[in-house]
């Protein structure tokens, strides 16, 4: 993502462990983005895989990632990733007060 964000915002910091079966999970995660795309407070995303992948979401308020959490295309998202794509995973959200890129 290279668009400056609107700050204060919040970010949802994913960070994953695979397993070794990738059926469905590229279009899977394809699907996912295009569906947070469509939620009111989506904001944009970042995401980036070796041996531990981290996916950072941003989002306007605590309300719109709850929502996000709660949708059921998400949710039987979550279900397969636990079932079949992640050894671990760790969710953590932060406020982020200030962003700078380069170049400006």
């Amino acid at each position: 993502m290279n668009t400056p964000l609107k700050t204060p915002c919040y970010a949802v910091i994913f960070t994953s462990k695979r397993t070794d079966v990738n059926e469905g999970y590229a279009e899977t995660g394809s699907r996912m983005l295009e569906l947070a795309k469509t939620m009111p407070g989506f904001l944009g995303a970042d995401s980036a895989r070796e041996e531990v992948g981290i996916t950072v979401s941003y989002w306007e308020s605590l309300e719109a990632i709850k929502a996000w959490r709660e949708h059921p295309g998400h949710g039987e998202a979550q279900r397969l990733g636990r079932e079949k794509w992640y050894e671990w995973f760790t969710t953590r959200i932060c406020r982020v007060e200030k962003e700078s890129q380069f170049p400006d």
